[in-house]
């Protein structure tokens, strides 16, 4: 297949050769896969159905676990399909319309993520330092308006990126990843790109901040909790796998920035995949078993819900 000629706005369609390298185990990635992502969309459901069939989870805190639960699902149907099929295929090859809508799924799953890991640093703020306010604060309207925030912003902001990208005339139709991404598409562009760049610094920029912004947040509610042993014993129980879910998506970001604005071909092609990956990969199978198993309540909820089962079916 050949590019299409420079005054053409765009490229029918593109070619993935993130896995050119690797063709010769993709037998071993695809039973892997096969494995992986079922089990990811198991532990994200089980945790989903949980938390709204159980009145004892409709809790501000909850209802955002679950929200990150149903982000980690979409992000992730935007990859795995293709993924598994690529795998399949002797042409890994996707449309222009596909790869933008891949663009869209995946990074505004990113951006959601990182939105609601923010809405839930404010609501343990709240919770832990202004107890006597919290249910006055954290109403069913606030949980619905901050739950909103964090799709239409995700949203937004990608349908914005997206149109910076279909302005862009392109001279190539090959993307060195295993997915559609930002970055790679826009170096595929004759001319300068220094709009979609500084809009994509100004993007990442804002989320970085959102994560010092937390960990700050965190520290003060930390100095908090030290003066009572109740305080002490909530920042662990539901603060600390929110710290380890922002730092999980935050070091699984910055594994994909590197990559795609100094990844160097000198890098071998399975490491350079893992990077690219790491955000898909870690955070939405990390993320309900972090919850999961930590917050009491919640693994009591799955066992009585898993057993229950059993016992019916046992009848």
């Amino acid at each position: 297949m050949q590019p299409l000629l420079k005054n053409e706005s765009r490229v029918l369609v593109f070619t993935l050769s993130g896995l050119n390298d690797t063709m010769e185990n993709r037998y071993v990635l695809l039973s892997f896969t096969a494995l992986y992502y079922p089990l990811m969309v198991f532990c994200n459901i089980t945790l989903i159905i949980t938390i709204l069939l159980h009145k004892k989870l409709h809790e501000p805190m909850y209802l955002f676990i679950c929200n990150l639960c149903v982000n980690g699902l979409f992000g992730t149907s935007g990859f795995y399909p293709k993924f598994m099929y690529d795998l399949l295929a002797h042409d890994h090859v996707i449309s222009y319309d596909g790869c933008m809508i891949q663009i869209f799924v995946i990074y505004s799953s990113l951006i959601c993520d990182y939105s609601t890991l923010t809405v839930m640093a404010y609501d343990r703020y709240v919770a832990i330092c202004r107890p006597l306010e919290y249910h006055s604060v954290m109403t069913n309207q606030k949980i619905l308006k901050c739950i909103l925030f964090c799709w239409l912003n995700s949203f937004i902001c990608m349908s914005f990126l997206i149109m910076l990208i279909y302005r862009l005339t392109l001279c190539g139709f090959t993307i060195e990843k295993l997915y559609c991404e930002i970055w790679a598409v826009a170096r595929l562009s004759c001319f300068s790109t220094t709009v979609n760049n500084v809009f994509g610094y100004i993007v990442i920029l804002t989320y970085f901040g959102d994560a010092v912004l937390i960990f700050f947040s965190y520290i003060y509610i930390i100095r908090k909790c030290r003066k009572s042993i109740e305080g002490r014993h909530k920042f662990i129980q539901t603060c600390v796998p929110h710290l380890l879910a922002l730092i999980n998506v935050t070091t699984a970001f910055m594994f994909d920035v590197l990559y795609s604005r100094y990844g160097s071909r000198n890098v071998p092609q399975s490491l350079r995949n893992f990077m690219a990956l790491e955000f898909l990969l870690i955070p939405p199978i990390l993320n309900p078993l972090i919850y999961g198993l930590n917050l009491t309540i919640v693994r009591q909820q799955v066992i009585r819900m898993f057993f229950k089962k059993q016992v019916r079916i046992s009848e």
